[in-house]
């Protein structure tokens, strides 16, 4: 593979390419295209392609349309002759889908590149095919028209998402097998989970990293700094759909709040672990959260705030106990707060191997995980919990504990921990009942 290949090796290729080979490189997309940016090989009706910002998502869309509607030659027909370009509007489909840096003109060399007829917002080609521009909330004007071919840009984020992709769906109807192509940044949206969810359907993902060679690099470094281990950042950075379940004790707009939250420096801090079973690599991790409380006169005015999930899968008890030391001693914690139920004196015991000298209280679950875990889901509901960046994979479990159960595999350490963190915090009461007011020491 040329791409692969030395400087040297590369140069003596390039050197024997005549003029118009050359000016034909930068056009010949299956060699500089990503993996997730080619479609699938099979008889599917409907490719979507997630990714992250910048991820290549418009490139792929504009190239997957040169390959329908363009033939051997520029004068020969292709798989498609009427296409459909759907955007949110007219504009934001004429500006990205036609003329956008990645967009249709600009990925076609210029033997081949179609005229853009502004009157009739379409574009027409050599060989006579046309792709007309639609706009998602003027979706009535896809009923009459028909295609064999549609793009479809964004939809995760229009307004009226079902109504415009129903209605396309009638209007894709010339050919022998008509497809379309979805690229999206994903969002939990029912349209975009019953296109995922249809057999007919196939799908390439990628984050916004994996097209850093055409990014700029302060671009990267700056939005992996803002949004880096945050719910939004897996969802607009990394491409991943999170969905929402119906009875979710958080969801995604309250931990978006939480993030939003100034994060405060605490009065007091402590270490929760929710200790695994076994150490193996299948086993549940041994969840390890930081969080604090900022103290107020009034009780209901007390501010918590989760510093760091720490937590580790298929650690040893001695690895999983030096990490939670670290922690305590990074965040000057005042108490390392554990779960017995299962370890024991485990915990205490390898923690004080480690350290003889910390601050311990071991802790018992009486309930259940949802009954332990929704007073602190109302703490989030009241806005008294912030949350620190970083704590990607805690909000993604968060967000999987519904009011019947935790939804996801295995067990929601990394969300005990912090059940266990919060509660010793904010939710700890004496034995008459009414609330300890610490923070002057462990």
């Amino acid at each position: 593979m040329i791409a692969s290949a030395t400087p040297e090796k590369r140069r003596e290729f390039l050197g024997s390419l005549s003029r118009d080979e050359l000016r034909g490189l930068p056009y010949l997309f299956e060699f500089w295209a990503l993996p997730h940016q080619l479609a699938p090989e099979g008889d599917w009706k409907t490719w979507v392609v997630m990714g992250g910002r910048g991820a290549g998502k418009t490139r792929a869309g504009s190239e997957w349309v040169r390959a329908q509607v363009e033939g051997a030659t520029p004068d020969e027909p292709g798989v498609a002759k009427r296409v459909a370009l759907i955007g949110e509007t007219y504009d934001q489909a004429r500006d990205v889908m036609v003329f956008g840096e990645s967009g249709i003109l600009a990925c076609t060399p210029e033997d081949r590149r179609p005229k853009w007829v502004a009157d009739r917002r379409k574009l027409v080609w050599p060989n006579g095919a046309e792709a007309k521009v639609f706009s998602a909330h003027d979706y009535e004007a896809l009923r009459g028209p028909q295609f064999d071919a549609a793009w479809v840009d964004e939809l995760a984020k229009w307004k009226n998402a079902e109504d415009a992709w129903d209605m396309l769906q009638f209007a894709l109807r010339l050919g022998d097998h008509p497809q379309q192509v979805v690229t999206t940044t994903p969002r939990d949206v029912p349209v975009l989970k019953r296109i995922l969810g249809a057999r007919s359907t196939v799908m390439t993902q990628a984050g916004t990293t994996e097209n850093r060679a055409n990014l700029a690099a302060s671009f990267l470094e700056e939005v992996e700094a803002q949004f880096g281990g945050t719910q939004l950042g897996r969802q607009e950075l990394e491409g991943v759909l999170i969905e929402e379940p119906e009875g979710a004790l958080w969801t995604r707009a309250r931990l978006a709040a939480a993030g939003d939250l100034e994060v405060v420096e605490p009065d007091r801090i402590v270490v929760a672990v929710d200790p695994p079973v076994s150490s193996k690599a299948t086993s549940d991790a041994c969840g390890i959260v930081v969080a604090g409380v900022k103290f107020a006169p009034d009780k209901r005015n007390w501010r918590a705030v989760v510093l760091e999930d720490a937590s580790l899968r298929g650690a040893s008890p001695m690895v999983w106990a030096s990490r939670v030391v670290e922690m305590f001693h990074k965040h000057g914690a005042d108490r390392v707060v554990a779960e017995v139920n299962q370890g024991g004196d485990l915990v205490e015991e390898m923690v004080r191997q480690v350290d003889g000298s910390l601050s311990y209280q071991a802790v018992h679950a009486r309930h259940g995980k949802t009954v332990r875990a929704e007073p602190v889901a109302a703490l989030y509901e009241q806005g008294r919990v912030a949350h620190a960046k970083g704590l990607g994979d805690l909000e993604a479990e968060m967000l999987l504990m519904l009011r019947t159960g935790f939804q996801g595999r295995g067990s929601p350490d990394r969300v005990d921990a912090l059940v266990w963190a919060l509660t010793d915090l904010m939710l700890r009461r004496d034995v008459k009942g009414k609330p300890q007011v610490r923070g002057l020491g462990p």
